[in-house]
């Protein structure tokens, strides 16, 4: 039983230890050459390799395996690649992007796309992966769900289950309007010590703001004769 395992373990190593070589393609008018690589390798670790063998900017560097492109990592992931003999790996160099104009909206397209944090937690990047690359779900509804604290969400929840209890009862229409009230009042915010709101009604002595056109602002000026 003994040399059974061993021999298995060996036989493991030797698998995990085995050598195959792939042809490299780079697109351009350099020639295909050839490259020794273990069968199972990190994308990080063949990208590397493969830009010191064709001596490209590792930062600029594309790999296209079977018809895909390699990523790195995944979900904060590390990813690996299964390798054959006489596998064909395509290398491409990112070109640089086109000088931008003043009128170019690119960016304006950019800002409005969702980024999920580097610092977020795992399951988070798994949950935005699912939902982005599987469902194809919007920007703006995944803005939506990883922006709303799990505060809000238990929230909404509640008002959800409240709800045909209030239609049950017809208090339907109460139940929006003291819904609108309490975003309403929920949202005011609070005034730091020393800070002066827009209406003077609610500052002390009635104080305006630096600037406030009135009605005595306005006949001051009129009779100082700056009209």
């Amino acid at each position: 039983m003994r040399q059974w395992f061993d021999s298995e373990m060996g036989m493991d190593e030797q698998d995990s230890e085995k050598k195959v070589e792939i042809v490299l393609k780079t697109i351009g008018p350099a020639r295909p050459s050839r490259l020794l690589l273990p069968s199972s390798i990190k994308v990080r670790d063949l990208r590397r390799l493969v830009a010191g063998n064709v001596n490209l900017p590792i930062e600029k560097l594309s790999l296209i395996l079977r018809g895909c492109a390699l990523c790195d990592m995944k979900n904060g992931d590390d990813l690996s690649v299964q390798l054959n003999d006489e596998d064909c790996l395509i290398v491409a160099v990112k070109p640089k992007p086109p000088v931008k104009d003043e009128y170019d909206n690119d960016d304006d397209d950019e800002d409005l796309k969702f980024r999920l944090p580097h610092s977020s937690s795992r399951w988070k990047k798994r949950l935005y992966s699912f939902l982005h690359d599987n469902l194809k779900l919007p920007d703006i509804v995944l803005m939506v769900i990883f922006t709303l604290s799990l505060k809000a969400w238990l929230l909404i929840t509640l008002w959800f289950i409240l709800a045909p209890v209030a239609h049950r009862w017809d208090l339907g229409p109460l139940y929006i309007l003291a819904t609108g009230f309490c975003l309403i009042l929920f949202n005011l915010g609070k005034r730091q010590v020393g800070d002066i709101s827009a209406y003077s009604i609610f500052n002390e002595d009635f104080r305006e703001l630096p600037g406030t056109l009135n009605a005595d602002r306005f006949d001051r000026d009129i009779r100082a004769g700056q009209f």
